[in-house]
């Protein structure tokens, strides 16, 4: 008996970029013993808008290139090798509800990502009270 596991490419999992290249910096820069390395907000944003057409293994080879390669405690985006670009909405449904739905999720992914998974933070970020984002996260099957 075989069990097939469906994993969607990064470009499908909003959010998870950031929280992966956020993990792999803190492997990288322990790895270098530059334990205070960490990623800049426009670097997260670049991480966040870039198609990663490479997957994870894409990633993965630009935070260590950076880790290694960046002059200071912070990674740039320029240190990745990418620029922040516009997504496009071309394909955007116009259910408001699951625009509304689509834009909360990312967003709340996108929070968490920059504050590295902090929730009290990502609600601070986010404008709302920690008991709303749990509501938030509840409801849209984000855990």
């Amino acid at each position: 008996a075989e069990i097939v596991i469906n994993i969607p490419p990064l470009r499908e999992r909003v959010g998870d970029a950031a929280l992966l290249a956020h993990a792999f910096v803190r492997r990288f820069a322990g790895e270098q013993n530059r334990s205070a390395m960490s990623l800049s907000e426009e670097a997260v944003r670049a991480v966040e808008s870039h198609p990663w057409p490479g997957n994870i293994r894409e990633l993965e080879n630009r935070v260590r290139r950076a880790t290694i390669m960046a002059d200071g405690s912070q990674i740039s985006s320029t240190d990745l090798g990418l620029t922040e670009s516009a997504p496009d909405d071309a394909d955007c449904p116009l259910d408001l509800r699951v625009i509304r739905d689509h834009a909360d999720r990312k967003a709340i992914v996108a929070a968490l990502g920059r504050v590295n998974g902090n929730m009290v933070r990502a609600s601070e970020l986010l404008g709302v009270s920690r008991p709303t984002l749990y509501d938030l996260m509840h409801r849209l099957g984000l855990k």
